[in-house]
């Protein structure tokens, strides 16, 4: 057999690194990969080979959250990697709203700075990709030019091409996936609850023990959006769909309601008595590790154990997933239209997706987080890599998580209009 005579003599040569890398690691599936690449996808592979070119030994600005020690040492292990895979420079600006990085693109847009903008990346979800997606912020159709998109098989797994609901249009890349998750000390109550339902009454059992941060703060709209999708559970589909559509006056006064009150009956019972709210999820895991609480939530499960080796909580702590539904979504990273750096931004994000990195952010004592991978699309040697330890604390175990049914994020408009109705009705201590 011959290759393709589209392939010219530098694609081979790149193809044919990558085969002697895996047969080095024994991974012979790789060879295979890239053959079929060259013979299928000729152009495509030359479009990728293009992109390394232009895109090494530049700067790239990555605007992402940095309220978290764990993820900024990580984002600097990424910027070591890929300063020695493609000599980029790697600048993590760090956020403590992602909302700053919306309004420095849409300020740059307004002064017609169409080129030269000074964020690369932006690490979002949600209500900020959809109000940039609005406003024509982001750079469309670029996700799947990268090679390792093709390991979250999109085509089998639509979430990683959805964001709260909404198409991603491939304007950003999915990079980790968590779930809502419950964790409680097990020498205090050997009973957590089960359900939205039974928190109630857990609560009047053992008042003060639970609580949420205060909204806007992410991980207090996860609770609000869960106990919101739940209480609405056997609403017809009609009225439940309606949490999927843009939020208007006659949807929120179908669905709102049951929340209100729902709300009204559990904050007494709630820690000081459902008058002062933590600031953030960070707080609310120090009110555990200090033993004010008995209860509470976190959106990245192997955070658990993770703060369990850093005495952060204590020993006895242990997860799981509520019966009657979780959380989940996908977070994402997206490129704006005008970013300086596109062809070394997409190197970037194509190293985020890579096995290597994957494996390494879903480590619990390195950050914890999901992976985007299916890992249907490894070879076996690699999916070992996301195997967790032999010897991991029993609170990695999360129990419940196979029977509890994912929910998905209702459309990006809700988190406003239950933010805006939280803080007036108990925003200020009554």
């Amino acid at each position: 057999m011959q290759l393709d005579k589209q392939i010219f003599p530098s694609t081979i040569c790149n193809i044919m690194k990558h085969i002697v890398a895996a047969t080095a690691l024994g991974i012979s599936v790789y060879a295979c990969l890239w053959i079929s690449v060259a013979y299928s996808q000729p152009h495509k592979l030359a479009a990728w080979e293009l992109i390394e070119t232009r895109g090494v030994n530049q700067d790239v600005y990555f605007h992402a959250w940095g309220g978290d020690p764990q993820i900024n040492r990580y984002i600097q292990w990424v910027a070591e990697q890929v300063k020695q895979q493609y000599q980029i420079t790697l600048h993590h600006v760090k956020l403590t709203d992602t909302g700053e990085a919306v309004s420095r693109v849409l300020a740059e847009k307004s002064a017609n700075n169409d080129n030269n903008g000074q964020v690369d990346l932006v690490w979002i979800n949600g209500e900020n990709f959809a109000a940039m997606a609005k406003h024509q912020l982001l750079t469309p159709n670029w996700v799947a030019q990268l090679p390792n998109f093709a390991l979250t098989d999109p085509d089998n797994n639509p979430a990683m091409t959805r964001d709260f609901g909404v198409p991603t249009q491939g304007m950003e890349a999915p990079w980790g996936k968590a779930a809502l998750t419950f964790y409680y000390d097990s020498l205090l109550t050997q009973t957590p609850p089960q359900t939205l339902q039974q928190l109630n009454i857990w609560s009047k059992q053992y008042p003060g023990r639970f609580s949420y941060p205060k909204p806007p703060d992410f991980l207090a709209m996860s609770f609000l959006k869960y106990a919101l999708i739940t209480l609405n559970d056997s609403q017809p589909e009609t009225i439940k769909n309606r949490l999927y559509q843009q939020a208007d006056a006659q949807s929120q006064a179908l669905l709102l309601p049951a929340l209100w009150q729902y709300l009204d009956d559990l904050h007494p019972y709630l820690w000081r008595k459902g008058q002062h709210f933590m600031s953030s999820g960070l707080a609310l895991r120090r009110l555990m590790g200090d033993g004010e609480l008995t209860l509470a939530f976190t959106f990245s499960a192997t955070e658990v154990p993770a703060a369990i080796a850093r005495f952060d909580l204590p020993d006895s702590t242990r997860s799981y997933r509520m019966r009657d539904g979780s959380l989940s979504n996908i977070h994402f990273i997206a490129i704006p239209y005008n970013a300086a750096h596109t062809d070394s931004a997409k190197l970037v994000v194509n190293f985020l997706l890579s096995p290597k990195a994957q494996a390494k952010k879903q480590q619990a004592n390195v950050w914890g987080d999901t992976s985007v991978i299916a890992l249907s699309q490894l070879p076996a040697a690699q999916q070992m890599w996301f195997e967790p330890p032999a010897q991991s604390h029993p609170s990695a175990n999360v129990t419940n998580q196979d029977i509890s049914p994912a929910l998905s994020e209702p459309h990006p408009s809700w988190t406003k209009v239950i933010a805006t109705q939280w803080l007036q009705r108990y925003g200020v201590m009554r």
